[in-house]
């Protein structure tokens, strides 16, 4: 059940009524104009000329190509078809819509896709009118995108936080138009409204619900401004185009606009259209406080942005091909969260009000069942100022609506995805130092969710399993149970669920102990050992269990049940609050040596790296059963490679993730599978530099052999006291890829991780490599300790 919004959303002539007073002078007039943008440099050595934001996008990845800022609120990108926006392999632009998220797997977005034509308008569907285009004409790098169409118009976007930003070109005619279409995306449309407010602005409102299956619904307010006047305008309401009306509104139907010019003397149009989940004034307020500057210096600006951002990492050595792929995946990794919050820090609740953040900018957008595990850490490492308002903005959602989420979508949860991905997000964030001030606070939000269930009127589910996981050990499978609210249920994948409460737990002990939670520490890491109530000593595997408590489904792990996107083969490495307690559990070092090597087809991975990766482990973007290998396409097993630094082998932990790594390239189909957010994104980053969070949820960073021989890391000083970060691995290639011996600020080092103060002391990490694997790693208390 989810429960209808306490504000209600204006519809019809309240919102032409409420907002009416805003007239299109106080909208957009001399408060429009902004600073200039930055100078910028010369062409040469950019690194932003190594991204290239196509990486993804088919086969899967489910990027997009168009143009955003870091962490922007606008993603401004072309549409194509595919349900998440834009796939390579299809040649027609529906429409350049406001909002896009990178690598998701299902259908949500595509708010306002805006295409301009020319002629008559003979058609309101975006699939009929959508314009051929050919790759050979399109063009994309950080913050721009641009192609032309077989129309003979060319059209180019940028974006700022709030705004994005176009320029079309178009033939000579009277009868350039751009059609501004409210009630089309990429999610169901539930309620739109158009207005034309005056000869240069049309707004809109958009409520759409449904992110892989039905949601609350949420609503996105437009405004968009022309650089000039249109000659005629007018709108549309299904299939039915009125010329010169000024306003449509309706339900289910398609609604619209256009607007037309002649482009007999200037061929270009420019406009720029800024987005609120708020409301109008607040998508006005965005328009007025980053609008006004031209196409050009928006442009500028957002290189300069991307630029400065993807500075803090410099890294030589590696060819061409590693350097684009590695650029490209720190470029995703930044894309989001996002702004959440207006130009004046409101924002839309959960709880479906309006609230103000104060000291902080509030994000939305939450696939945290990905993120957890490893793009989480990587902005506490790179993005830390940002990494806080994020944080700050989870536990901000528990205030305004009564629980932590779980996959939060603008102002809504969606249930997506199982587990307890909220908890080991926030304990990342405490244990990297982000929360000062508000430990408490976190904690508390932390504790209900790990000791109880939402209310069953409320829109999440939290841990849904919690009254069996809590009376039992265990979350129960329950096949075919009917979902009690929309999204996906623990119940259905007990086994998967349980391996993650546990790992939840354990991380939520550990923060209880630091801040003096004595008894609740105590029982938190008792349940982290939950993890052994699924064992099933007859296989030597995990396995679900039923209601009441028998083990069941298939007893063969790589057709297991019970388990979310994976099998039991992936998931028994799962347990990294614990692993020298699962591995006792399935025999000791070495069997668990054994069975990772069968997991990686590691003597096939040693003869072939690239073929056994993209052969043996890859089945497909969406295979994710029926499977006895590694899968790095998705996330249930991103950190099993890391587990051979626990079982006295840490070597071939470099052999798997190098392996690994050759999945990604500079193609379209450069991806392993969707991005999520850029969850593989930032694998591929942390791995590539050699540093790892092998534990999520805590401070604890596993290592590997770098790919590059040298990355330098720009940190906040007001996290990391020294500045800098140095890792270097001189000679380090395909062939020489074994750590020899390790050194932390020139002293030997031994141990195969380091934790987030080790690195607030050192300012460089070195490793001396060479062809064979060594003894470096595998002493007494080398291995990442046991989480407690």
């Amino acid at each position: 059940m989810r429960t209808r919004t306490t504000r209600t959303r204006p519809r019809g002539t309240r919102v032409r009524r409420a907002l009416g007073a805003l007239g299109a002078a106080v909208l957009l007039g001399t408060g429009l104009a902004a600073p200039a943008a930055q100078a910028v440099t010369g062409g040469a050595g950019r690194l932003t000329d190594l991204v290239n934001p196509f990486i993804g996008t088919e086969n899967e990845g489910n990027t997009y190509p168009g143009a955003a800022v870091p962490f922007g609120m606008v993603q401004l990108s072309p549409d194509t078809g595919h349900n998440t926006g834009y796939d390579y392999s299809e040649n027609h632009i529906r429409g350049f819509s406001a909002v896009h998220l990178s690598g998701v797997g299902c259908g949500l977005g595509g708010d306002l896709p805006v295409l301009p034509t020319t002629g008559d308008i003979t058609s309101t569907d975006y699939a009929s009118y959508a314009a051929e285009f050919s790759h050979d004409d399109e063009t994309a790098s950080p913050g721009f995108y641009k192609v032309g169409l077989k129309t003979g118009i060319e059209a180019e976007l940028s974006a700022t936080r709030r705004t994005g930003v176009q320029r079309y070109t178009f033939p000579a005619t009277d009868k350039a138009n751009v059609l501004i279409n409210a009630g089309q995306s990429l999610h169901r449309t539930v309620h739109t409204e158009v207005e034309i407010l005056d000869s240069r602005t049309v707004r809109t409102a958009i409520t759409g619900s449904g992110f892989c299956q039905d949601t609350k619904p949420y609503t996105v307010y437009t405004i968009t401004r022309f650089d000039r006047p249109f000659t005629a305008s007018g709108t549309w309401r299904g299939d039915t185009v009125t010329a010169g009306a000024t306003t449509a509104e309706a339900d289910a139907d398609r609604t619209g606009a256009y607007v037309r010019f002649d482009t007999g003397r200037d061929r270009t149009v420019e406009a720029t259209t800024a987005i609120s989940y708020v409301d109008a004034e607040g998508a006005a307020l965005n328009l007025r406080t980053e609008g006004g500057r031209s196409f050009d210096k928006v442009r500028d600006a957002a290189r300069d942005a991307w630029e400065d951002r993807l500075g803090d990492v410099r890294a030589q050595g590696g060819d061409d091909t590693r350097r684009r792929t590695f650029y490209s995946s720190l470029y995703r990794s930044f894309l989001a969260p996002n702004v959440g919050s207006d130009a004046d820090g409101r924002y839309t609740g959960w709880d479906q009000r309006i609230h103000r953040a104060k000291g902080f900018t509030y994000y939305q957008n939450w696939s945290l069942w990905d993120t957890y595990r490893t793009q989480a850490q990587l902005l506490s490492l790179l993005a830390p100022r940002e990494s806080r308002d994020m944080a700050l903005s989870v536990i901000r959602i528990d205030k305004d609506s009564g629980w932590l989420p779980k996959w939060g979508y603008g102002t809504v949860e969606t249930n997506i995805m199982t587990g307890d991905p909220v908890t080991p997000f926030l304990t990342n964030a405490y244990e990297q130092g982000l929360l000062a001030g508000h430990e408490e606070e976190a904690y508390r939000a932390l504790k209900k969710n790990a000791d109880g269930v939402p209310p069953a009127d409320s829109a999440p589910v939290g841990r849904e399993a919690n009254k069996e996981y809590l009376a039992d050990g265990f979350a129960p499978y329950l096949k075919d149970r009917a979902h009690a609210k929309p999204g996906d249920s623990d119940y259905d994948h007990g086994a998967s669920a349980t391996l993650e409460y546990a790992l939840a737990d354990a991380m939520l002990g550990r923060m209880a102990r630091e801040l003096g939670h004595t008894a609740d520490a105590r029982r938190y890491t008792e349940r982290a050992q939950n993890y052994r109530k699924i064992y099933d000593s007859s296989t030597g595997f995990f396995r679900a269990r039923d209601a009441a408590g028998n083990f069941t489904g298939p007893a063969d792990p790589a057709r297991s049940e019970g388990f979310h996107e994976g099998t039991s083969w992936q998931y028994q490495w799962l347990v990294p609050q614990d692993l020298p307690g699962m591995v006792a559990l399935i025999g000791g070092e070495d069997a668990a040596n054994r069975r990772l090597d069968s997991f990686f087809a590691y003597d096939q991975l040693v003869a072939d790296p690239a073929r056994t990766a993209r052969e043996v482990w890859v089945n497909g973007p969406y295979d994710y059963y029926n499977a006895d290998k590694y899968n790095p396409q998705n996330e249930p097993d991103l950190i099993a490679p890391y587990t051979y630094l626990s079982t006295g082998q840490p070597w071939k932990t470099t052999d798997v993730v190098h392996g690994a790594l050759t999945l990604f390239t500079d193609l379209p189909t450069g991806m392993t599978g969707n991005d999520d957010l850029g969850t593989m994104s930032a694998w591929n980053v942390l791995s590539s530099i050699g540093i790892f969070p092998v534990q999520p949820g805590t401070d604890t960073w596993g290592l590997s052999t770098p790919v590059f021989e040298r990355v330098d890391l720009t940190l906040d000083r007001r996290y990391y006291p020294r500045g800098r970060l140095t890792v270097r691995a001189p000679g380090t290639s395909d062939t020489d890829r074994y750590i020899q011996a390790a050194r932390v600020g020139g002293a030997a080092y031994g141990r195969t991780y380091l934790t987030t103060a080790d690195l607030r002391r050192t300012s460089e990490l070195s490793f001396t490599v060479g062809a064979r694997p060594s003894a470096w790693g595998t002493g007494a208390g080398a291995a990442p300790p046991v989480v407690k």
